[in-house]
């Protein structure tokens, strides 16, 4: 066997020897033809160009045009010189920003191209995402990370909290009569759920629920990370989405962006949400959990609060040191 396998590398790298040093004599043939053919060529133009200007000389009208000519080319050549050199600066700095790719917000094939390259990079990887529902990334199965979040090695979600005030206004920034806070907090429990099946199946999966307006829309999938910016009162799938990537340009700006996903998401303020016990986790900067919190206690607080004419009750008993029932006066 161990034969065979020298017997077939020794014959590849013989066949390429060959075949370079046959390309090397090609290349040096041609090299030697065009070269030997120069004079022949010029002597021919020079003739050519003589006749034919012995013919134009006395054609004074012709002679103007073709100045006139001549001049719109010279300036139609400087002006794409001087603009390319332009587009050419502002490559250079997009790459040292480590800016590889803007998706505009229409464009069906560009789309198309961004969900491709997110399954590629997501696969088997860590994927860390910043949203405010959810639904639409990766809850819905048109959602670009739908198919990610199934194939990922393990994932740490932040989510907008569905009752806290970020959520009320960022829903109210929203012009479209058919955002409103009830789709909001429907939309962030279909994302609950949809990472408790994932958890269910033995998926690593993490989820903290932030309180303050939602900023950027954020995925970082290996080496790349997905931005869009949440603008008050338009929706964020009409925002262009800007790709960077991770190398060893320290000007990039992935590492910012990665860091600003750490720091919020080391943040002692934003609890975790337990999903299989349904409850907030608070923990100190040291990562010590601190208390819990039952996530629907929070939900009846927040009903209760917009119903008139209710009062609270004490509820007593053991097992129910804290909780409160709502009866109606």
């Amino acid at each position: 066997m161990e034969l065979m396998m020298f017997k077939d590398r020794f014959l590849k790298e013989l066949v390429n020897h060959w075949g370079r040093f046959l390309y090397h004599i090609a290349l040096a043939g041609l090299s030697a033809a065009i070269a030997l053919s120069l004079p022949w060529i010029f002597n021919m133009i020079a003739k050519k160009v003589l006749v034919y200007w012995s013919l134009l000389e006395n054609e004074k009208l012709l002679v103007v045009v073709i100045e006139m000519a001549v001049a719109i080319l010279l300036t139609f050549f400087f002006n794409i010189m001087g603009r390319s050199w332009k587009d050419r600066r502002l490559s250079n700095m997009a790459k040292n920003a480590g800016l590889v790719l803007v998706k505009p917000m229409r464009g069906f094939f560009s789309r198309k191209r961004i969900k491709k390259l997110k399954e590629k990079q997501g696969f088997a990887k860590d994927v860390l995402i910043i949203g405010s529902t959810g639904f639409r990334t990766f809850v819905d199965p048109r959602g670009d990370l739908h198919h990610v979040m199934q194939n990922c090695r393990k994932a740490k979600i932040m989510l907008l909290d569905p009752f806290s005030e970020g959520a009320m206004a960022r829903a109210k920034s929203i012009l479209d009569p058919h955002v409103t806070l009830e789709t909001f907090q429907e939309q962030i429990k279909k994302s609950i759920a949809f990472l408790k099946g994932l958890k269910a199946v033995r998926k690593e999966v993490r989820l903290k629920l932030y309180q303050d307006t939602p900023l950027l829309k954020l995925a970082i999938l290996d080496d790349y990370i997905w931005i869009q910016h949440y603008h008050s009162g338009l929706d964020v799938q009409r925002m262009p989405e800007y790709v960077f990537r991770h190398d060893r340009n320290l000007s990039s700006l992935y590492i910012p962006f990665y860091q600003y996903f750490m720091t919020r998401w080391n943040d002692p303020d934003v609890p975790e949400f337990d999903l299989e016990a349904d409850m907030l986790v608070f923990r100190d900067i040291a990562g010590n959990e601190t208390r819990r919190e039952k996530f629907n206690d929070r939900e009846a607080e927040k009903v209760s609060r917009n119903v008139p004419n209710h009062r609270w009750v004490l509820k007593h008993g053991p097992d129910y040191p804290s909780e409160r029932m709502i009866f109606p006066l």
